[in-house]
């Protein structure tokens, strides 16, 4: 069974930093690209940032700079280290992996097969 297990959300105050990870489980997803993916209430699903299976790296417009994702391809990990952390970054956010290893830039949410569940983060302002 294919799982993808994020954590490390939580309540921070506007400027502060926090970590999320990205748990893969269920089958390899060293080739695959991964992403996260947010949701704000009454809002769509929005494309954060993008890791190919070598590294390569794309982000949002509103996080570069702010967010760094990265990977551990022999752990099956992803994460999305985020800093100064505005109150319009709370959302849900949410890992995904695209088969699609090497292709780097691509925001489209229906490029990716496995979702997670979500972990909320909420910033403070």
């Amino acid at each position: 069974q294919v799982q993808l297990v994020e954590s490390g959300g939580g309540l921070v105050q506007a400027g502060g930093s926090l970590r999320l990870s990205c748990a893969a489980s269920g089958r390899t997803f060293s080739s695959y690209a991964m992403g996260w993916f947010r949701q704000a209430p009454g809002k769509e699903r929005e494309f954060v940032a993008r890791i190919s299976w070598s590294g390569g790296t794309y982000y949002a417009d509103s996080v570069k700079g702010r967010f760094t994702i990265s990977r551990d391809r022999a752990k099956n990990m992803v994460y999305l280290q985020m800093n100064s952390l505005k109150f319009e970054d709370t959302a849900v956010y949410y890992c995904a992996a695209d088969p699609r290893g090497t292709v780097i830039r691509d925001t489209r949410r229906t490029s990716y097969e496995y979702w997670g569940q979500g972990t909320q983060v909420t910033v403070s302002s």
